[in-house]
């Protein structure tokens, strides 16, 4: 009989174990196959050379340590039967699954108004249905409609299996050691009281450090501005693409993505035709830059500029700032831009980019860390912290930002 408890090495933990049979084969579907051609930071490595992980590297890590989680919350006496453990497990495995080509860069480029959770969940119906109703227990604790609400926690919150991994995990992999987290200490200090999730009190600085090291890596990585610029530019690309093919177009491309350029699906329509979930599974980072190296000749000027830009790193310059970009200021790069260029008004949009960014490290509420200390007394991390203001990293911090071919505006 074919053996399905496998080890994977993993460079962040070391051995990882696949418990069961049927964790295997959802590993081994294409479906999930196709997370290993889809980057886990999109255009990252333009910044940071070594953000080469994919999504495939993540899902195996979350999964690492969702196990780790059940087995140190069953040592403390937390009731967790083996189906529920394995629908946990597969959960957090699938929980990024209906992610799209560059992971967030382009989260709602292709698909219109969706988001890669609500495509997630199409994709473990699908595959519940392939695999006789065996991820049902995994599709009810993802959507949050399992009686036991701290197994949907651990999947989706504030101190999630997910957060966990990435923080350690693009740290690891961009060199920025503000990210490093002691995911095996706070683990360690999970604890469920009254079907929540705590972290014990002597674990409170490993959840302190935890926050800042989130802070840190938006705005040091996620949304560091050349990084934000490339994905802007390449966002720009896709929407000339899909202007063009729609208005008639020949455009050189991977048949899943000419499928998504010349037509706009609502998720909704993914719901009664399931033969475009099945386009979109092939659909991967592959597709979208063989595609734009091909475009680099193609005959629109706007489109063939744009994929050069990118393709040989010729990034544009950003610019941020506190306050919004005056409107005045932003219509003289553009006209500077058209001139320059000799473009179109509707052309030269696509050269300049007004946008905001906003980010805050932890939010107060009803998905709270909670801290809870030897009295059983529960406490929000933001009242219990000590050496932190964590109130204060709960604020939202908007920053706004401009970015442009500088080489084709004169400031004179």
């Amino acid at each position: 009989m074919f053996n399905k408890h496998k080890i994977i090495n993993d460079p962040i933990y070391g051995f990882i174990s696949i418990p069961n049979e049927l964790i295997f084969d959802v590993i081994e579907h294409p479906y999930f196959q196709r997370l290993r051609r889809i980057k886990q930071l999109g255009m990252t490595s333009y910044v940071y050379p070594g953000a080469l992980h994919t999504r495939f590297h993540h899902a195996l890590g979350a999964m690492h340590l969702m196990m780790s989680c059940i087995e140190t919350l069953k040592n403390k006496g937390t009731e967790i039967t083996n189906e529920e453990a394995e629908g946990v497990i597969a959960a957090i495995l699938l929980h990024d699954i209906g992610h799209g080509p560059f992971s967030h860069a382009l989260e709602s480029t292709i698909v219109s108004g969706s988001s890669h959770e609500k495509i997630s969940l199409l994709f473990m119906n699908n595959l519940n249905s392939k695999f006789q109703g065996k991820l049902e227990l995994a599709i009810q604790i993802f959507q949050n409609n399992y009686p036991k609400k701290f197994l949907h926690q651990l999947v989706s919150s504030q101190l999630d299996m997910d957060r966990l991994d990435y923080l350690k995990r693009d740290s690891f992999f961009t060199g920025v050691s503000e990210g490093v987290i002691n995911s095996d200490r706070i683990i360690s200090m999970l604890k469920v009281i009254n079907d929540g999730l705590t972290v014990e009190a002597k674990g409170i600085y490993s959840v302190e450090k935890f926050i800042i090291a989130r802070r840190l890596m938006y705005w040091q990585v996620y949304l560091h501005k050349t990084v934000l610029c490339a994905e802007k530019m390449l966002v720009n690309i896709l929407t000339r693409a899909k202007h063009l093919a729609r208005n008639g177009a020949e455009l050189p491309s991977t048949p899943p993505l000419n499928f998504f350029l010349k037509n706009n699906f609502p998720l909704q329509e993914f719901y009664s035709d399931s033969k475009i979930l099945e386009i979109f599974s092939r659909l991967d980072d592959y597709d979208i830059f063989t595609s734009i190296k091909m475009w680099q000749w193609h005959n629109d000027r706007v489109l063939n500029l744009l994929c050069n830009s990118l393709v040989d790193r010729k990034l544009w310059h950003i610019e941020f700032s506190n306050t919004p970009f005056e409107q005045e200021f932003i219509l003289k790069i553009k006209n500077k831009i058209k001139q320059a260029l000799t473009l179109s008004d509707e052309e030269a949009e696509y050269f300049v980019i007004s946008d905001s960014v906003s980010n805050n490290a932890y939010k107060p509420g009803n998905d709270k860390i909670n801290i809870l200390y030897r009295d059983g007394t529960v406490k929000d991390i933001a009242e219990a912290s000590d050496q932190l203001n964590i109130s204060v990293l709960s604020n939202t911090v908007e920053k706004f930002f401009i970015c442009y071919p500088k080489e084709y505006y004169n400031k004179d």
